[in-house]
Parts: structure tokens; sequence; C-alpha cells
């Protein structure tokens, strides 16, 4: 329903219409519950608008691939299409994760500087551009990577009040959402304090409109952005629609001139930190010994033994017992000879001992615990705490990826002037808003960049073409090298420059468009390759050549990721057989012919240590398939055969049994697993035992053995109460 905002109604002016069903709506809640602000219009206020999203700016992961509608972040946009359904639905927002499962794979990698992470890390996020709905702009539903400038007239900044996240599938993944302000900072309007946090705990199997309480902020904002962490989750989570709702400002310019006079005026009243302490002249040795003690020399233990008069005799074993009365007696001398005794003595007041006596080394291991933030705190504290807290060996490791709302050019340059001894960075998600020029990345990598051995790029936007170039001549040390969700458009990046790496041992290029060519000749350098992640490589890449040049050059390879890869035929999987040393392996939705050969037969009989293989929608695997997995997979502990069509109960339990070391077995949307049709006749043969409840057998033989076997057996089965 839409009203007419100014004049008189005209249906040739569409301009003029604004759309107040969700206002009307908001008021409806407001005369229910009473507790609501009032939405009358003023001149400073403004009056209360609820918004939905316009376009995605910015995300780190999707499910669905970019020229599909299907689970990609695109499907965040207007308003919700499924709420209040809950399942699976493809015109929803699903991230590529759940649980834990992918922390236990073999291709799982370790936090660079862990002690940054918050106590929620965050494993994926979603940005966005909100404004109202019924925008009219039409390249809206083109990408799931979307930057268009929203409609003026349906685009409103507002003072957030509340957002609501509509989830229709598994919730309960978001941890955290910040406003970009007009003031161009992040600020964090809500974050789950635990896992334990009411908010956080896991919420029945139905879908839900969350709309956390948010912190009280005068910020002014029309971008939003939600972090999600997945450990807890039991499967995919879906997202419909996310809904920003606020006051909105008509003295924008006015309010935002007092909000940055604000920030002047309080910066200008705290005590500015010193980054780079002056450094204080130094007397000479005896005024400082003067000023320190009235007798010179050593530390608090020296100066007690002078005031007692302690004078050891210097005999040929004097060293040694002298390192024992250390060791065991001091402590009791000090206590018994505390204060001399006489009455016309003074008593002594010895200095105590305080952190910046101890050793240098301990201070720096000590010191080596804390997160970034912290050593710039400590840094202020004193010049020998600054001293101590801008050691190079505190910088070894960076890892700004938690702080990814602060990362700017500045603070690079702060960084290489401490980090001379770097070896390992991430810069995930960091630069995303211009806040990191190309420029500065490439002055930091030429000046610190020439030992690094692990580089993260991944999500990161101010990557161009000539940063490409400069990590491939001037990291040429690298053994791990990230670059998920860099580009979606092959012109963007030149990978050439990469060839020149040739120590290699980790490549992740998910969802990031190469050449072909390109990649082939980076796999030929790069003998050592133990792991190689191409999901979403785009549909340019021909997976049967890759797998041919993997199975000759890179015969080391662990874990290989080929989700939604293209143009990998029985050939292709063939060619992968020939990785002995294969761990994991997920060939989700890149295989689809209509018969897989002997290829996963070779792959299960030349792989004995295979741990992961993900088959999801594998719509060629056969049930000669399914037993060659039974009888072959000893080694496996993940299983994904989700979408396969004639999977049976009988392949099922085939595989439970004789894979003893299996922790995971996907079997969402299996026809013929989900078929409640099963008999009590079918189970007679089976050794294990089971429930006598026929209801059991016939509505719930998944969960049986779910328990019975001790693995997660993921289904799509909704079971109706009868």
């Amino acid at each position: 329903m839409s009203l007419l905002a100014y004049g008189e109604s005209s249906d040739t002016e569409p301009d003029a219409l604004v759309d107040f069903t969700a206002l009307l709506r908001q008021r409806q809640r407001q005369f229910s519950c009473g507790n609501k602000a009032q939405t009358e219009q003023t001149d400073d206020q403004g009056y209360y608008l609820e918004q939905y999203v316009l376009g995605v700016l910015d995300f780190s992961s999707q499910y669905g691939i970019d020229y599909s509608i299907s689970y990609t972040a695109a499907n965040v946009i207007g308003r919700p299409t499924k709420y209040p359904a809950y399942g699976d639905y493809p015109e929803t927002f699903t991230m590529r994760t759940y649980g834990d499962w992918w922390k236990r794979a073999p291709s799982a990698t370790r936090e660079i500087q862990a002690q940054n992470l918050p106590k929620l890390a965050t494993q994926d996020y979603i940005g966005e551009y909100v404004c109202g709905f019924n925008c009219g702009c039409e390249n809206w539903q083109q990408t799931a990577f979307i930057c268009c400038i929203p409609v003026v007239y349906f685009e409103e900044f507002v003072v957030p009040t509340e957002v609501a996240i509509y989830e229709t599938f598994n919730p309960g993944a978001v941890v955290r959402i910040w406003a970009y302000g007009m003031t161009k900072h992040w600020t964090c309007l809500w974050e789950a304090e635990s896992e334990t946090d009411s908010e956080m705990a896991r919420p029945p199997a139905d879908s839900r409109r969350f709309a956390p309480p948010l912190n009280k902020t005068t910020v002014i904002t029309k971008t939003l952005r939600i972090d999600f962490n997945h450990s807890r989750l039991n499967y995919y989570t879906e997202i419909d629609a996310i809904m920003l709702c606020g006051r909105t400002v008509s003295r924008i310019k006015s309010l935002l001139g007092k909000q940055q006079r604000l920030q002047q005026s309080q910066q200008l009243q705290k005590p500015q930190p010193v980054s780079v302490p002056v450094p204080v002249p130094l007397a000479s040795n005896s005024e400082s010994s003067l000023s320190s003690s009235p007798i010179s020399g050593g530390g608090p233990i020296s100066y007690k033994l002078r005031s007692l008069k302690f004078q050891p005799k210097c005999r040929p074993d004097g060293a040694t017992k002298l390192h024992e009365f250390i060791n065991n007696d001091l402590n009791q001398f000090l206590l018994e000879n505390r204060v001399e005794g006489g009455e016309q003595q003074q008593p002594v007041v010895v200095p105590r001992l305080c952190l910046t006596d101890l050793p240098f080394e301990i201070l720096l291991r000590i010191l080596s615990y804390l997160d970034l933030k912290s050593l710039f705190r400590v840094g202020q504290v004193s010049r020998i705490f600054y001293d101590i807290s801008s050691h190079p060996l505190l910088y070894a490791e960076l890892s700004l990826k938690p702080y990814w709302h602060l990362a700017s050019s500045t603070l690079l340059c702060t960084l290489a002037l401490r980090a001379t001894m770097l070896r390992k960075l991430d810069l995930s998600w960091c630069g995303g808003l211009g806040n990191i020029s190309p420029t500065e990345f490439k002055k930091f990598l030429t000046q610190r960049g020439d030992n690094l051995t692990h580089l993260r790029l991944n999500s990161c936007k101010f990557l161009n073409s000539s940063c490409i170039e400069t990590v491939g001549i001037v990291c040429d040390n690298l053994i791990e090298l990230s670059l998920r969700n860099c580009a979606t458009d092959p012109p963007l990046l030149n990978f050439s420059c990469l060839a020149n790496l040739k120590n290699l041992e980790r490549l992740d290029l998910f969802q990031t468009a190469f050449e072909p060519e390109l990649l082939l000749s980076m796999l030929e350098g790069n003998r050592k390759l133990k792991h190689l992640n191409l999901a979403f490589c785009g549909v340019s890449v021909n997976m049967d050549n890759v797998a041919a040049h993997l199975a000759t050059y890179n015969t080391q390879l662990i874990s290989l990721d080929l989700w939604k890869a293209h143009f990998l035929s029985a050939r292709g999987l063939l060619s992968l057989a020939r990785l002995h040393q294969l761990e994991e392996l997920d060939l989700g939705w890149c295989l689809r012919e209509a018969s897989l050969g002997d290829g996963l037969f070779q792959l299960l009989s030349n792989c004995p240590k295979l741990k992961k293989l993900f088959l999801s929608a594998v719509r060629g695997t056969t049930e000669r398939d399914l037993m060659h997995i039974a009888a072959l997979g000893k080694s496996l502990e993940q299983l994904d055969l989700m979408g396969i069509l004639n999977i049976t109960h009988e392949r099922v339990y085939d595989i439970l049994v004789h894979c003893p070391k299996l922790q995971l077995l996907d079997l969402s949307f299996c026809d013929n697993i989900m078929d409640r049709d099963v008999s009590l006749s079918s189970y007679k043969s089976f050794e294990k035992p089971f429930s006598n409840s026929f209801f059991v057998l016939q509505f719930d033989v998944l969960t049986e053995w779910s328990h019975v076997f001790n693995v997660d057996i993921k289904s799509s089965r909704v079971y109706v109460p009868r």
C-alpha cells in the first residue's frame, strides 16, 4: 500500500510516491506495546522509517555463484520473500560453512596473531547499503556484488533504533552488527557477549525476526555490516532480508557539523598519546646513582646486601657457594636481616621489586601474549615499556583482520617502523572503504615483505594489478598466499608476476578470477604445493587440464577444493587419483556427468589417507560408487553425499558400518533417504541393536543410526508429529 507524500494524488507522478506500509505496521506495534518512541515529525528528529537493503557492497563468502540467483548475497535485497516460512530456499542468502567441521579438516589454517581475536570471532560477514525498497534501480538483480547508486528520494540516513534480520533456516549465527556513520567511522551497534549469551542461545528450528537491543547511539548511517559465527550451527544458515529502522534527521548537515565539533573537542580534552616518546637525557653515572638510591650500583637486592654490609669472602669455590646461597638461602637471609639493630639507626627503606626489574627477555615473553591494541597502550606507560612493546620480535606476526574497522594507511606506516622481522601478515577484510590506499600497501610490502612467508589478503578491495605485481616481485619467500574473494572481473588483477613464486605450499584463490594459463604456470613452478583452493574460480578454467597438471607437478598435494568449479569430467577424476597423498577433496557441484566411470574407485584405491570427501550434488554417483566408498573409505571422517538421488538406506548402513572413523555424514536432499515408507523387515539383518519402536524405525532411522554409530548425520527431512 502506498500513499502520496506530497500534494494531491496523481498517477502520472510516481516520483512523489512514498511507501508507508512498514511505517503503519510499526505504529501498530507502538500502540500495542506502548514503549516505542512517538513518531511525530519534528524539525530535528524527523520521522520513523523502516528500510530494506538496496544493494550489497561486500561479503566474505556465499554458497551460490555470481551469475546465479540461488543462495547469493544479492537475495537479501528488498523485502522478505520467504519469511515467516522455515526451510531451505534458494532465494535466500547462504554462506559457505557451518559448524566447526572446516576447522577439523586437513586444510584448516591457524590464525595469525590469534591473541587479537575477540571472544566470538567473526567467520563471515555481509555489508549492505540500505534504502527504500521500491527504488527503481535496474541493476540490483544482476550480480551478488553490487555497488549501485541509490535513488535519492527513497534513500534516507537514520539514527538506528532497530536492525531486524530475517532468518529462515538454522538461525543463530549473528554475532555483531556494525554501522558506518557519516563521519566515516564504524560503530558497533550490538555484539554477542559470549556463546552463552541469551541472544546467541541456539534458537528452535523455526524462522525468526532477530532484532537484538542496540547500543544507544547518535550515529547517522545508511550502511550496515553483519558479522556471523557459524561454529555453533548445526547446518547452513539462511538470511532472507535485513531491515534498518530509525529516525530520519532533517538537518543532516548541521547535525554532522555538531558531531564533528564534538569529536574535535573530546580529542582536545583527552591527553594526547605519544606514539614516539621523547628521549630523556641521561645523567652521568654518579648523578643517576645518587638520584636512584643513597648507595650506588645494582638493583634492590644489591642495595639490600650493601646496606647490611654483606661482604662474602672470595675462595676458590666461592662462585659455587654464592650461587647456592642465592638460590637457597637469600630469601631467608633478607627476612631475618630486614632491619639493623640499635636504637640510634634509622630503618633502611628498600625499594620494592617492580615489573621493570625483570630481565628484558622475560618482559618480552610476557608482552608477546598481548593483542595489538594492548601493545600500543603498554607503549604509552613509560620509555622502558615503549622500547619493549615496539621490539620487532613482537611483530613477527601481524593480523589486522580483527581490526578491519581501524586499519588504515597511517597504521601501516606505523607498523612498518616496528615490524622489521615480519614473517606472517593478514590484512583480510581491511581497506574496504578506501582506508588503505594501494600506494601505501605497496610501500609497506616493499619495506617489510621480503621475508614474508605467509600473506593473507582475503576480501581486500584495495588490491589492483600493481599490488599483485608487488607481491610477486617482493614476496618471493612466500609459502602461503591467500587471495579469497578478491576479484570478480579477470582484467582487475594481473597474476603474471605471481609466477615468480616458487616456494608455495598453500594457495587459496576461492572466488577469485584468474587466467587459466597463469594458474597452470604457477602449479608447474610450485612443486611443494600441499593445499589448493579453486572453489568458484569461474567458467573459463578447464578443471581437467588443472587436474592433469596437479597429477604431474604437484604430487605432494594434501587438500584440493574444487567446489562449483567447471569442466571437471571423469577423465579429470582419474588424474586426481594419482595424488596419493590426498587427504581432503571437495568435488561439490562440479561433476555433472551421468557416470563417473572408474574414477571414484581409482581415487579411493590410490588415496588411502583420504579423510574428507565432498560429493555434493554429484548426480553421477551410482550405487556401485557408494559400495566402493564403504569398502575403501577406511580413513574417511567427513563425507558429504548431499543431493545424491539414488542412495538407499542399505548403502548408508554399509558406509556407517565399514567406515569406523566417520564423524560427519551429510544426506540432505537425498530423495530415497527422505522417503518415509520404511518397513521393519528391511532391518532384520542388521547386527547393531536398535529401538523396538516401529515408530522410530519408520520415521527416525537416521537419528537412531546417528546415536548408535556416533556420527553426525545431516538430513533435510522434516518430521511431522502425529
